[in-house]
């Protein structure tokens, strides 16, 4: 597939910039939520709904859409963002997040806001429900392609691999899952708390196509991998991007503390910014 025609670096640059002012404007507000895991997957989630998800935020039901599965279900901040970037809902109503009456809840649930496509709370879970809705398309024969976003802390749970042993055993083809390879979780160091490398080799065990993204804040990297995902056949791919746990703040990056602790105003105006200084670096440049 050639890159979309909507593909721009530097629009998809300052995008990414958007959806972390918003991270850490939402969390700051709400005094909670998970700012952390939710800046390492905001490149990935710009990439897939810039050109990539076959979606209509107007017509948000439509037979014909791509379903994007969460199943990195606490990273709520990127989520709530990138659909409100994308059109779903009023950008002003992310001030609400975690606030008592907000359709924005920690956690996702699939009645509201709109684009969200399952709840989710438990690790693990919705990479099942990803597989199943992807098994449900494939037997319908329809042309709908099932993206899914996991994370370390789902692939320590039994109950993905099991999903990841069926998507094979079906032959989905249909299905790519994208992995925000951070290496931190609330306890810390994945690989001291339980590690799961090599993620690679063992999907490849588990007969998947497997690519591995180098830097998954690249935007041509990951292009050039969903490029790629998308000629597969027979067989479900997964594309495990190697990220930063933090990125984009320098006092957050690869620190486990962040994985759910909002910035004080404090620090919400230091990394606010470090943005407002990317963002003049971005537009000076070519």
């Amino acid at each position: 597939m050639d890159e979309p025609a909507i593909y721009n670096e530097k629009t998809l640059k300052l995008k990414a910039l958007r959806v972390r002012r918003d991270i850490l404007e939402m969390t700051a507000a709400a005094g909670s939520g998970h700012p952390g895991g939710s800046l390492s997957s905001v490149e990935i989630l710009v990439t897939l709904y810039n050109g990539i998800l076959k979606y209509n935020p107007t017509k948000p039901n439509m037979e014909d859409r791509d379903r994007m599965i969460f199943c990195k279900c606490h990273i709520t901040p990127a989520i709530y963002s990138i659909l409100a970037r994308s059109g779903y809902f009023d950008p002003a109503t992310l001030l609400t997040f975690r606030k008592l009456g907000s359709d924005l809840q920690g956690h996702p649930s699939r009645f509201h806001p709109k684009g969200i496509e399952m709840s989710g709370g438990s690790l693990g879970q919705n990479l099942s429900i990803a597989v199943g809705v992807a098994l449900g398309l494939k037997t319908q024969r329809k042309p709908n392609r099932v993206y899914g976003l996991s994370s370390e802390g789902d692939l320590q749970e039994g109950q993905s691999w099991e999903a990841i042993m069926s998507a094979a055993h079906y032959h989905l083809d249909n299905l790519i899952l994208f992995v925000d390879y951070n290496k931190y979780q609330i306890d810390g160091y994945v690989e001291k708390v339980m590690g799961v490398h090599p993620l690679d080799k063992k999907f490849e065990a588990f007969n998947w196509h497997t690519l591995v993204v180098e830097d998954g804040h690249n935007f041509k990297q990951l292009h050039d991998a969903i490029s790629k995902a998308l000629t597969f056949k027979d067989r479900p791919t997964v594309i495990i991007c190697n990220t930063i746990k933090g990125k984009g703040i320098s006092f957050m990056e690869n620190q486990a503390g962040w994985h759910g602790r909002a910035p004080t105003r404090d620090e919400l105006i230091l990394a606010l910014k470090e943005l407002d200084n990317e963002e003049a670096s971005i537009n000076s440049s070519n």
